[in-house]
Order: structure tokens, then sequence, then C-alpha cells
């Protein structure tokens, strides 16, 4: 599967906005997005006014760059989307914000959702007391997601116990001192806090 390895700031500017990939530093003066808001490339600040199918493209592109997922991956989600009851944007945004690498990050347990991922890969996890180290992994309500019992005396998830949670989605409880979360309910539009215009690219698929 193909792999971004260039700057990640780089994305922000090509999408003109922050898309949060570096955790603390996107919140920081140093942020290169603050210094550089123009796209990437010597042509960046000379670019044209974009048609309506190049602002449904970027969309399409700034979502899938925010949740890490690759076009095929993306595709799939806006197909199964479609074919459940509901508007098609808000349900394709309920299957991404329902990853696994995702819902670990809302957790506060990744300050990005690349860290988020990477620790799914390594195996820290448990869901309903089964070891899973796939990111896309959807889960459901009434989930139960813990860090495995034997790697609780790491040292990332001993200071893990001691944060003080906040901003935490009403659709997620997580208890920093167990080191345990639970999915109350399924997420709607209104706990993605992401600006994203998804009706853009439920048109750029639909055509």
């Amino acid at each position: 599967m193909a792999v971004y390895r260039d700057a990640k700031c780089k994305l922000c500017r090509r999408e003109g906005a922050k898309l949060f990939l570096k955790g603390e530093k996107c919140y920081m003066e140093k942020c290169p997005f603050n210094k550089r808001p123009t796209p990437p490339g010597q042509h960046g600040m000379g670019r044209k006014k974009i048609s309506e199918y190049g602002q449904q493209l970027r969309e399409k592109q700034k979502t899938k760059r925010i949740y890490g997922v690759q076009e095929g991956q993306f595709r799939h989600y806006y197909e199964v989307a479609d074919r459940m009851k509901g508007i098609t944007g808000e349900n394709m945004l309920s299957l991404l914000e329902r990853r696994l690498d995702n819902v670990i990050f809302r957790m506060g347990i990744g300050v990005s959702r690349t860290q988020a991922r990477q620790l799914v890969n390594h195996a820290h996890f448990t869901v309903n007391g089964r070891t899973v180290n796939v990111p896309s992994y959807n889960i459901k309500v009434g989930d139960v997601i813990a860090v495995k019992e034997n790697r609780r005396n790491n040292k990332f998830f001993e200071q893990i116990k001691t944060m003080k949670v906040a901003n935490m989605p009403k659709w997620l409880e997580f208890d920093p001192e167990k080191l345990e979360g639970k999915v109350l309910a399924l997420p709607t539009r209104e706990d993605v806090d992401s600006q994203i215009a998804e009706h853009m690219i439920v048109e750029l698929y639909s055509k």
C-alpha cells in the first residue's frame, strides 16, 4: 500500500487548512502553515481560482488526509455509506470516525491519528478482550477498548494514566487510570470537529 513519506506540513499547505497531522506542533506558532499558508511549489502563490470540480477534489483530498486513508479505502467508505439509510455524507464521516485508530486518538491516547495508528499496528490494544492490530477496525456501540495488560507498564502508557481527559466526545468514555474506554453511541455529524464539506465529496463521487 502507498505510504506518504514527505513532510506532513506540506499537506496542510496544499489543502489551505490546518489538518492537525503533527499533534502539538500544529498548535504552536512555529507551525509551518502559519509562516507559509500558500500551496507548496514555486507557483503556489500564483495559482488561480479553482473550478467547482477542483473544489470537490480538494475537499476529498483534505478529508482523506485528515483520517489518513488511501483512495481505495476512502472510496469504499463512500460506497458503504451510500448503501446505508440516511444522508450519505454524514454516514461516511461516521464510518471514518469509527475507525479504531481514530477512536484511540479521540480518547486522547495519541497526540495525532498517525501516532494512534502506529500504536494500533504494534498491537497495544484489545477490543472486547481480543487483540486488534488493524487501524481500520470498525468499532460498535458497547465495544470496550483497553491497553493490553502486558503493555500497561510501558513508559508511554504510564504517562497516559496521569493525564486529564479534555474535550472527550460524548459518544466515548475513557478512564486514564484503568487505560480503558467504551463506545457509548455511534458518532453523529455534530461530533465531527474538522471543517469538512462532505456534500462536495458526495457530489464528486456521484458524477
